[in-house]
């Protein structure tokens, strides 16, 4: 199975231990990259950790939480040869990966049920990027550092 990095800020980490879990259920490798609490951390940090693990080649891919999910992968995208989606659900995970090729998905601990991220998680996982007509897009997408 894939090595997949994981990390999160403080508003997240109860949806992360969740996610951690269920990939080691479907025997994948986790990098646990933190945070390992609520006590208060910023984003950023946790966000390039995930990113910078995913194109370093430490990891396959990332999965990212905050609040919103949307601070984490700002942070995450900035990271060259990121592709990092927030997702609210099983269809927007899927096809962060089929049309888009994410590499990291990001969620939100304040706007999606845990069981729903689980659900999201797996279809991404088992999602094969489409490629044909949108590989041009996501070459484009590599092409700006992202």
């Amino acid at each position: 199975m894939a090595t997949i990095a994981v990390g999160c800020d403080h508003a997240g980490y109860h949806l992360k231990e969740c996610l951690v879990a269920e990939l080691r259920t479907l025997g994948h490798k986790v990098l646990d990259l933190g945070t390992d609490s609520t006590e208060r951390v910023d984003y950023p940090d946790f966000g390039f950790a995930v990113a910078r693990a995913v194109a370093g080649g430490e990891a396959t891919a990332g999965v990212a939480v905050c609040g919103s999910g949307v601070g984490i992968a700002m942070a995450a995208n900035k990271v060259a040869g990121i592709r990092a989606a927030t997702v609210h659900d099983v269809e927007s995970a899927r096809l962060s990966k089929a049309h888009n090729d994410a590499n990291v998905l990001c969620f939100g601990e304040r706007v999606i049920d845990p069981e729903v991220a689980e659900e999201a998680l797996r279809a991404w996982l088992d999602e094969d990027f489409e490629g044909g007509r949108h590989d041009a897009r996501v070459a484009k997408l590599n092409a700006m550092g992202g």
